[in-house]
């Protein structure tokens, strides 16, 4: 019989320190059942990927981004930087309604999910980074999601069909996406940070 894996101490105290701030922060009951579900099967680690991390070029303003973090966070900005630099930050395709700095303005970094520091497909977690004045494309995927957001910024659901209005979370704000959903963020004048967790259908 093989060893259950053994989760890194960095990765555990990040993913202890983003599930008290995602529980103090929801609101949704939606988002808290999603959340809850989530972090309920982290509590059995996963195999680890074995390949260095990558940085892209918008990664020059994450320092930015983290140190504007409200203090209340300060023990999740902390497990995040202690575990960024394994992360792979990669990009993803734009359309029509990305600005145009968009290639070079975002990054994705999966910290467990596929390609995540533990490769798994059951929940995937992780976080997003615009430059400023970097608007996200219109996109939408069948797993729900619930985002807890670290820096100013705005988001946008469309519902039935209609573009939603363009909403601020604010630091430390939340919100909850059913499967499906057309949404999309933009970044202001400063950095957008902020985290994602979502669990694909059984």
């Amino acid at each position: 019989m093989s060893a259950s894996p053994i989760r890194d101490a960095a990765l555990q105290a990040f993913l202890d320190a983003a599930r008290a701030a995602y529980e103090h922060q929801l609101r949704d009951p939606e988002g808290r059942r999603s959340v809850g579900e989530i972090f309920a099967a982290l509590e059995q680690p996963a195999a680890t990927r074995s390949t260095p991390g990558e940085r892209l070029p918008v990664c020059i303003h994450l320092d930015a981004a983290l140190a504007a973090a409200d203090p209340a966070f300060a023990g999740l900005v902390a497990g995040f930087r202690a575990i960024e630099p394994g992360l792979v930050w990669r990009r993803r395709a734009g359309n029509a309604t990305a600005s145009a700095n968009f290639p070079d303005g975002h990054a994705n970094a999966m910290i467990v999910g596929p390609g995540g520091l533990e490769e798994r497909g059951d929940v995937w977690l992780g976080v997003s980074l615009l430059g400023p004045q970097v608007r996200y494309p219109d996109h939408d995927h069948p797993p729900e999601e619930t985002y807890l957001v670290l820096s100013e910024g705005t988001f946008r659901q469309d519902k039935a069909g209609v573009e939603g209005d363009w909403f601020t979370p604010g630091m430390g704000g939340t919100f909850y996406n059913v499967p499906g959903i057309r949404h999309a963020m933009r970044a202001g004048a400063a950095p957008l940070f902020a985290l994602w967790a979502l669990k694909p259908a059984a």
